[in-house]
């Protein structure tokens, strides 16, 4: 496979994946970060990144609204809840390392 192909496969599930997780209001960043280390603020935060590596100047704001639909805190307001006691706990225990 040439890089232009792969660069295109990865632009298109990174769209899919993307639209998905637009799509699961109801799957929590919380929960993300408890099962696979990575939510949907690190995705924008890696968008982020990667347009200011390439000279494009992009905010954090900017980002995550690029990459959740919307600005954030409508984003927030509309699907995020508050974490649960359980869900803080395991966030703890699966991070305890990482501070």
């Amino acid at each position: 496979m040439d890089a232009q192909t792969k660069l295109e496969l990865e632009a298109a599930a990174f769209r899919t994946m993307q639209a998905h997780l637009q799509r699961r209001t109801d799957v929590q960043n919380i929960d993300m970060m408890n099962l696979t280390g990575f939510c949907r603020n690190c995705l924008s935060r890696w968008y982020e990144e990667a347009a200011n590596e390439r000279g494009i100047a992009m905010s954090k704001e900017e980002a995550r609204e690029e990459f959740y639909g919307m600005p954030f805190k409508e984003w927030r307001d509309l699907y995020q809840s508050e974490a649960s006691d359980a869900q803080k706990a395991a966030f703890q225990v699966a991070h305890k390392d990482a501070t």
